[in-house]
């Protein structure tokens, strides 16, 4: 490349890469978040109908002026935000703590707000004729490998002191499982699958039940923000992770106050699936959100959540979802860690309101 070219291109980076705010002041620091539609992401996308984010860069929502940084809203499915963090192509995602884990070992992690936990939400749907776990040995259970589905079944096995090993499960989508099973085709008599899914499911067929879900394991399948260890050092890098906390509680808030409750879950649903209110209600169960900074520390400061991460991150070695172990860090950061859990921007949040 020529030199002048090359001098141009990276002018043009700078001003792209800062961002322009209408008020003519100096650019706020862009930043960005990747989302995809569940419970507790989707509240991203109300925090921009709601004015408190606005997507577009150059623009900027209440909660972006209140901490100076301009943040650009990512909305893709969610193996593309898996896609964009792991590439650098965003400062911060919306993952689970077992999908934070690859990414992590090749660029430096740290979840700065756990969103939610599955409560209900992913489960192993059966026939009814299927009253124990045992009667699934020799059958196919269909769902998607190398996630929480699967980590789902395991994990209720190993409770029932079953053997993992001894179960074929079969890598399938979760939609097209959930459909196969509400199209009564042969041989799908079992399929783990998350909502909506699930919720689907069991509204169109009334001869099919709930085996085992995710009950059995509260706390363990944690919805987060994973943000960039280095996106985090940069200049308003703290700023957009709290940004990021107060838009999600003060959309949690309106969720739990309940003059805005029922408006506020029909938001969410439109982008959740398009999900009327009463199904919301019902996923809001079954998703059970760290709706204020209280809850997101006492999940990052609490003793379990050092042995959950101990149970995901030996499952994903186990199934080849990571070829090393990660270094998880509780707190203050270690040299050396991949994913750090930190609670001092919840905690900062906190203090500011």
């Amino acid at each position: 490349m020529h030199t002048k070219l090359f001098l141009l291109s990276i002018s043009l980076l700078f001003l792209v890469g800062c961002g322009t705010k209408n008020n003519g002041e100096d650019a706020a620091p862009v930043f960005s978040l990747a989302w995809s539609e569940y419970p507790s992401w989707s509240v991203f996308g109300v925090a921009h109908e709601k004015g408190l984010i606005d997507k577009e860069k150059g623009k900027m929502g209440s909660v972006e002026e209140k901490w100076g940084v301009d943040i650009e809203l990512k909305e893709a499915d969610y193996d593309t935000c898996l896609t964009l963090f792991a590439s650098g192509q965003c400062d911060a995602a919306c993952l689970t703590n077992m999908d934070s884990l690859a990414p992590a070992l090749g660029r430096k992690a740290v979840g700065i707000l756990p969103t939610s936990t599955s409560f209900g939400a992913d489960a192993l749907i059966v026939a009814k004729s299927i009253t124990d776990v045992k009667q699934l040995k020799g059958k196919k259970v269909y769902g998607l490998e190398a996630t929480v589905s699967e980590y789902t079944f395991a994990r209720n096995l190993e409770l029932l002191g079953e053997d993992e090993k001894d179960y074929d499960f079969s890598n399938m989508d979760p939609a097209a499982a959930a459909m196969a099973m509400q199209q009564k085709q042969k041989d799908y008599d079992a399929v783990v699958v998350w909502n909506p899914f699930v919720l689907e499911t069991l509204k169109k067929r009334d001869d099919v039940t709930v085996l085992f879900d995710s009950t059995a394991i509260p706390g363990e399948i944690i919805d987060m923000v994973t943000m960039s260890a280095d996106s985090l050092e940069k200049p308003g890098g703290a700023a957009f992770a709290h940004a990021v906390i107060d838009a999600f509680y003060q959309v949690s808030a309106m969720i739990d106050e309940p003059t805005t409750r029922d408006a506020t879950l029909i938001a969410l649903g439109e982008k959740f699936s398009s999900l009327e209110l009463d199904a919301m209600k019902k996923v809001v169960e079954q998703t059970k959100f760290y709706a204020t900074a209280a809850d997101g520390i006492a999940l990052y400061e609490g003793t379990d959540i050092k042995d959950t991460m101990k149970k995901v991150s030996g499952f994903c070695l186990d199934h080849g979802i990571i070829d090393a172990p990660a270094k998880l860090v509780f707190g203050e950061d270690e040299e050396g860690s991949d994913l750090l859990f930190d609670a001092s921007y919840m905690k900062a949040v906190q203090a500011k309101n």
